[in-house]
């Protein structure tokens, strides 16, 4: 065992809590946490009122019904979810457990303990892997339930641990000692090191087993646990989402404290109104209304304040908060149910992720979009290529495709036009063939052969998984990988490549290297990436075919194609032993292991050879182009973040109508300095001849912007980014390219800062998670690229062009629907409190009832249905296509009480309420005056 017992106590257990409540704390936590809405306390303090028999006119039930109606919705609502989070810690699997083997719970594991997984078994906690079933100690696991990515990934044990197999007795009698990083949320990251039999091995995450993935294809095996419970990089990500609040939300509160406000006027109105009548008038009507001895006309004046307090409740919207929860969750099935928004092809329908943000869709201004997989379709086709400065894939003649006939494992479905390369192959080019030798061994795919010559690949992203099939029907096809060696059909010969190192591919580095030995013994590393981070690590002979590379780069990148440069070179025997050596100490290092093992691959990534480049077509979404024009219409910026080259993402730009020949202007900021980004930033907005403090900065014509990560960082400093931001919001339309993921979430936070506006981010991939967060409103596409973005999105659909009905339809509808049911819901509880407000008038501030007739019932039951009946019918589903331009004025409506129509209406209402009385009483004492009014004036 690792871990002594009585050392246990250190550790969390892995038993897990999601919910907020028990049995016993339910109650009490849940009316605490209701009665700090202000509605709430406002209405037990009323209770109270009502119970002293001096100041109540009313039976304490006509409060509490309403009030324990509201609390049980409420606490029943809350229950259920605070269940169904829950429901996934009930299914506690059993495991197996040392010293001896027996089952138990999920909950009884702890930190120590070495368990034994089954196939298609979840991982109980964070385990070591020790040994597998698996040739070589591998497991293949699925981590969806982590990131959404359902290809199989592979894990390796140390040969040290995996020679323990499953002998009971030598697993009992492991006394190794992990150290390793503190509990994190970092799912593609671990730290540490197993001292084992006097060495030290390192750990990264190759080794180790997460909470949460499903073991496939593997029989057995073995973990220790490293971390339990709350501690696991599951939980760890678990944490509490961001609260997003809308503008409805912040106006209902602000309207409940003016209503009180109001109530307090009208109480201390009709209390002065109750003074004055005592001294004047109330001694003539003690018969009607009597009055204890010794009262005076203060003291009454005192109870009739409280009193009135209790009898103009109902001005308070007890309900308000229940109904409009009501009201958005009908809303939020409205997106769920909707064909329009249903992909049939991958049967994934629209999903409202969370209730409380479909108004707010409403009031878009800005939407943030990733390019790749959120307007492209993310499946990827190796279209053309550059060798040795020499292009291949120009289409002559579109219905001759290539015969891959001579190739018995290449894939049918595979096409391309140019017979030239084929050619070249068989006349085995040396720099041909070293092209596709590095796309069939610089990668990480997984490759399944279900049966003898029908190869399957498992991609984690869909340009490694085009450029290994296009390796394989040119004659060079990947058949498997061990930890240790990878194996390749080169032109109907079996070769095994010794791979030595793995220098991953990461958002900083973009690219990934191979060090593998040849059969024949020589040392070479491969290397692939974006063509601005190879280029400046090329040797000085290579700038001649690097100049003519760079305009073949351009050239695909002006069709909208995706591109990469290859290079490679060979290593001293000598020098990579030493270099060896130095990556075995950091990788064994615990202090700054990322830090240290970038140095070494930049060392050895230096004095490459160029081989050529590859250009992938990724094909526009289907309906992007109308979409993005439709919502242009409704006065909605898009702003593209992509990680793209700048050619590319331009071209893309054109394709998708975000850019048109028919703007005035498209500026580029490709500064690489912070004079450079400073000048450029303010030629153009000269250019625009306006004054920036105009509010949205209007201007006459249409311009677009194009940035690149390189000024975008300069652009995003402290002393520049305002002037950066009024540039760009004067523009329709902005593309950002070579960003980064922090980038994108920078220019999003930017936005939000210095705009009072609602912005919304749709992206498809673990890169856009950052910037989907940032945005008041986060959209995910279920596409290639996995479901972190879903994961973390409020709103969820399969295709780019749902968002102009979620936004154009549902967001319309929703915030029409919220807003006229609150100007309803104020008329309604106005209109109703002052018909008693004028009744004072007549019965002597008194803090008498008015009665509740059938008609008055009849009235408000009858305008309520009217009035959906009405909304329901007139906001049809095609106006927004008929009136575009129309849409505006919700997003500029910031909320549904500022337009004096409705105080107009409030106020003729309660003049209305008056008039007929006043009226009548008028002119009966013109016309028909009784002794009394004779008498009166003499």
């Amino acid at each position: 065992m690792l871990i002594k017992r009585f050392f246990l106590s250190l550790f969390q257990t892995n038993a897990i809590k999601t919910s907020k409540y028990n049995l016993f704390t339910f109650l009490p936590l849940n009316l605490f946490e209701q009665f700090q809405r202000i509605a709430n306390a406002y209405f037990l303090f009323l209770l109270v009122l009502q119970v002293i028999p001096q100041i109540s006119s009313l039976s304490w039930f006509t409060t509490v019904v309403p009030l324990v109606l509201v609390l049980s919705v409420t606490a029943a609502k809350d229950a259920t979810d605070d269940i169904v989070s829950d429901i996934h810690t009930l299914s506690n699997q059993p495991v197996l457990l040392f010293p001896r083997l027996r089952s138990e719970k999920w909950m009884d594991v702890q930190v120590g303990d070495i368990i034994k997984l089954e196939n298609n078994q979840f991982v109980t906690a964070d385990l070591l892997l020790l040994s597998s079933s698996e040739p070589l100690n591998l497991v293949y696991i699925e981590t969806a339930e982590l990131d959404g990515e359902t290809n199989l990934k592979v894990r390796q044990a140390l040969p040290v641990t995996g020679d323990l197999g499953d002998d009971i007795e030598k697993l009992a009698d492991f006394n190794g000692e992990v150290l390793c990083e503190p509990p994190n949320n970092r799912l593609d990251r671990f730290t540490g090191t197993l001292a084992f039999s006097g060495q030290k091995y390192p750990l990264d995450n190759e080794k180790i087993l997460l909470r949460g993935c499903t073991l496939r294809n593997t029989e057995w095996c073995f973990g220790l646990v490293l971390f339990g419970g709350p501690e696991t990089k599951l939980m760890q990500n678990c944490g509490k989402s961001t609260f997003k609040r809308t503008s409805i939300d912040r106006l209902m509160n602000v309207l409940v404290l003016c209503i009180f406000g109001f109530l307090a006027c009208m109480c201390i109105i009709l209390a002065i109104g109750n003074y004055f009548w005592e001294l004047n008038k109330g001694s003539q009507f003690t018969v009607f209304l009597p009055r204890l001895d010794g009262n005076s006309a203060a003291f009454s004046a005192f109870l009739t304040f409280w009193s009135y307090v209790i009898i103009l409740n109902t001005v308070v919207p007890i309900s308000l908060y229940v109904s409009v929860e009501i009201i958005r969750l009908g809303n939020s099935f409205y997106i769920d149910w909707d064909r329009k928004m249903y992909f049939a092809r991958n049967d994934t329908p629209a999903e409202a992720r969370t209730t409380t943000l479909n108004e707010e869709l409403g009031q878009i201004k800005y939407v943030f979009s990733d390019k790749t997989g959120t307007l492209t379709q993310n499946i990827m086709t190796f279209n053309k290529c550059s060798i040795n400065g020499k292009t291949y894939g120009e289409i002559r003649k579109p219905s001759e495709t290539v015969d891959f006939s001579f190739n018995p494992l290449a894939d049918p479905r595979f096409m391309f036009h140019d017979h030239a390369l084929v050619e070249a192959v068989k006349l085995e080019n040396p720099e041909v063939h070293a092209f596709f030798r590095l796309l069939a061994l610089c990668h990480t795919v997984m490759a399944e052969e279900k049966k003898e010559g029908e190869l399957f690949y498992q991609a984690q992203s869909p340009d490694e998984g085009a450029l290994v099939t296009a390796a394989r029907n040119f004659g060079f096809v990947f058949r498997s990988r061990t930890p240790d060696s990878i194996s390749i059909v080169e032109m109907e010969k079996q070769r095994s490549y010794e791979l030595l190192a793995i220098l991953d591919f990461n958002n900083v580095r973009k690219r990934m290297s191979v060090i593998v030995r040849t059969p024949e013994g020589k040392l070479s590393l491969y290397c692939k990436g974006a063509d601005t981070i190879i280029y400046e690590r090329l040797h000085q002979s290579c700038s001649k075919l690097m100049d003519v590379t760079t305009e073949h780069l351009n050239e695909f990148a002006g069709e909208g194609l995706r591109t990469l440069a290859l290079a490679y070179k060979d290593l001293d025997e000598e020098y990579f032993e030493q270099w060896k050596q130095r990556h075995h100490e950091a990788s064994t290092a615990l202090d700054d292991r990322g830090g240290k093992l970038d140095q070494l691959y930049e060392e050895i990534e230096k004095d490459l050879l160029l081989l050529g480049a590859t250009a992938i077509e990724d094909k526009l979404q289907d309906g992007v182009p109308q979409t993005i024009e439709q919502l242009s219409k409704a006065d909605i910026k898009i702003w593209v973040l992509t990680g793209d080259k700048q050619e590319t993402a331009e071209n893309i730009g054109y394709s998708c109508n975000l850019l048109r020949e028919e703007m005035n202007e498209v500026f580029i900021v490709s500064g690489n300095s912070h004079e450079d980004v400073k000048q450029e930033l303010r030629s153009e907005k000269g250019f625009f001849n306006v004054l920036i403090m105009i509010a949205d900065e209007v201007v006459n014509g249409e311009y677009g912007l194009v940035i690149n990560g390189h000024s975008l960082a300069y652009a995003l400093e402290r002393s520049m980014e305002l002037e950066f931001l009024k540039t760009a919001c004067m523009c329709k339309a902005v593309i950002c390219c070579r960003v980064t993921p922090l980038q994108k979430a920078q220019v999003v936070e930017l936005v939000k800062k210095y705009k009072q506006a609602v912005t919304l981010a749709i992206g498809d991939g673990a890169n856009d998670v950052s910037m989907i967060k940032a945005a008041h409103i986060g959209v995910g596409i279920s596409g290639q690229e996995g479901m972190q973005a879903v994961l973390s999105s409020d709103y969820s659909f399969a295709q780019f062009r749902f968002l102009q009905r979620l936004l154009l339809v549902h967001g319309r509808w929703s915030y029409l629907r919220m807003c006229k049911f609150l100007r309803y819901f104020f008329y309604k509880n106005f209109t109703f409190t002052f018909v008693h407000f004028w009744y004072a008038f007549f019965c002597g501030f008194s803090a008498q009832m008015s009665y509740w007739t059938a008609v008055n019932t009849f009235f408000v039951l009858g305008s309520l249905a009217m009035y959906f009946a009405v909304t329901f019918t007139m906001y049809s589903n095609g106006m927004f296509l008929m009136l575009p331009s129309a849409f505006p004025f919700i997003g500029t409506a910031r909320n549904s009480l500022n337009q004096p129509n409705v105080w107009l209406t409030i106020f003729l209402t309660s003049i209305l309420c008056v008039l007929p009385v006043v009226t009548y009483r008028f002119l009966l004492i013109q016309l028909c005056p009784t002794i009394n009014d004779k008498v009166q004036p003499l």
